[in-house]
């Protein structure tokens, strides 16, 4: 990608040897910018995906052996929610890095930070070994990987949905939604390799290690290739002429507050099924069924296939019918699944491999334009931030706590439950989306 130096409006147009003003191709493609936002949303969602899965398979074994299964379980979700509580503390902390230095060096900060932490995972000994302090090191780097998730945001899902043509912004909006699915393909698969080629001894004591390895060198090589898109001196006057810069966080609440909490609501049912079908499942086969771990590990990559399909299905629904009506339409889709979810999870395993598979195709569906359909209401000036933070509150309040209310509610009142808390989640979406256009139709009479 060369670089184009930026000219002042005053100053006199410059004519390149083929008499072109250079500042015409200051214009980035959306292609180019959906290869940044593609390897970034990868690189973090494996990482994601790596702890969330180990939490499910490992870390009750690993970290809190003093307990029964099913309490370790709940134990190691409770650590699992607390890089959703801190993600939103690290978008404001390195909103501020950025404001005060460059994009640049608080994308590597939260990038190192995010490394830092995930390695650390892999060195904490267990807690037969040094006892209650393997417990505070992984909550300590848990909070960490928070904090430079909520600070790894580069603005660039933003400029693609800004930059991609009117009648194609649903398929652009998808894609990088594809690093999900992606992340946990390669997540889930590594981790039944491992599961199925280790002794149990082994797998416990080093083999879980490695997928924290891996994440760490995939965490360096995303920084570089970001990094050589994002600080590009075309992609900061971009980012300058869409006034994608941060905002006081007190200023975006008090002027696009409700549109902040109306975003989070409004991917409720996506961010609510993302874990009761990724997560979830796997502490409920591992503590309640004979099934192997490694086939139904299995099972779910093929899932994540299944909702890359829908991912991109998403893209070509919403450019038809619009991206809101596209997420009222899953919405409504993951309503009807909560009412067959509780018989296919109480079946054999392959009414429970069903489960899994369904799940994904709607999640791939519903998640796919989860992201930006109602970011748009912020405006130019506060759409950096606050896509940044109705981001970090969606996953908050819709997929922090899913896997540990959902096998609280399984455990203790039955698996009808968990259907019943599906279904909040996709009223709330269908609730969200309903003010969201009674107040466009207020503000526009009002206009």
């Amino acid at each position: 990608m060369s670089s184009i130096p930026a000219s002042s409006p005053a100053a006199s147009p410059t004519v390149s040897v083929h008499g072109q003003d250079p500042a015409s191709h200051a214009q980035v493609a959306p292609g180019e910018i959906a290869v940044g936002v593609v390897i970034g949303r990868i690189s973090e969602y494996f990482d994601f995906f790596v702890y969330g899965i180990a939490s499910a398979l490992v870390f009750p074994k690993v970290f809190f052996p003093f307990a029964e299964p099913l309490q370790a379980t709940l134990y190691s979700f409770m650590v699992f929610a607390l890089a959703f509580v801190s993600r939103p503390l690290g978008t404001v902390l390195f909103l501020w890095i950025q404001d005060r230095w460059s994009r640049g060096t608080k994308l590597t900060a939260a990038l190192f930070l995010l490394g830092t932490s995930t390695a650390g995972i892999a060195f904490v000994p267990g807690y037969e070994k040094v006892g209650a302090l393997a417990i505070v090191l992984l909550i300590l780097f848990r909070t960490s990987q928070g904090v430079a998730l909520g600070g790894s945001w580069d603005g660039l899902p933003s400029l693609l949905a800004l930059n991609a043509p009117k009648h194609r912004r649903g398929w652009y909006a998808m894609l990088g939604q594809l690093g999900a699915p992606a992340g946990f393909i390669v997540a889930a698969a590594l981790f039944a390799f491992l599961y199925s080629s280790l002794s149990n001894a082994d797998f416990y004591d080093w083999g879980w290690r490695y997928p924290f390895f891996a994440a760490l060198a995939i965490n360096v090589v995303a920084l570089f290739s970001r990094l050589r898109i994002v600080v590009t001196q075309e992609y900061e006057q971009q980012m300058g002429e869409r006034e994608l810069e941060p905002v006081p966080v007190s200023e975006l609440f008090r002027v696009k507050g409700r549109h902040v909490v109306i975003g989070a609501f409004a991917a409720l049912a996506s961010y609510a099924i993302f874990h009761v079908v990724t997560i979830f499942p796997l502490s409920w086969i591992q503590l309640y069924t004979e099934q192997n771990i490694s086939r139904f590990l299995m099972v779910q990559v093929v899932g994540g296939f299944l909702a890359m399909g829908g991912v991109l299905a998403s893209g070509v629904i919403a450019d038809r019918v619009g991206r809101v009506q596209t997420l009222a339409a899953t919405a409504v889709a993951i309503a009807v699944f909560s009412g067959f979810a509780p018989t296919l999870l109480g079946g054999g395993p392959g009414a429970q491999q069903l489960f899994v598979l369904i799940g994904f195709v709607l999640l791939g569906l519903s998640y796919g334009q989860a992201s930006g359909a109602v970011t748009r209401n912020f405006g130019s000036r506060y759409r950096y931030t606050g896509a940044a933070l109705t981001t970090d509150l969606a996953w908050l309040i819709g997929a922090a706590f899913a896997p540990l209310v959902a096998l609280v509610l399984a455990a203790e009142f039955g698996l009808p439950y968990v259907g019943l808390y599906l279904l909040s989640g996709a009223l709330a979406t269908l609730a969200a989306l309903v003010v969201n256009r009674r107040l466009k139709q207020r503000e526009a009479a009002q206009g």
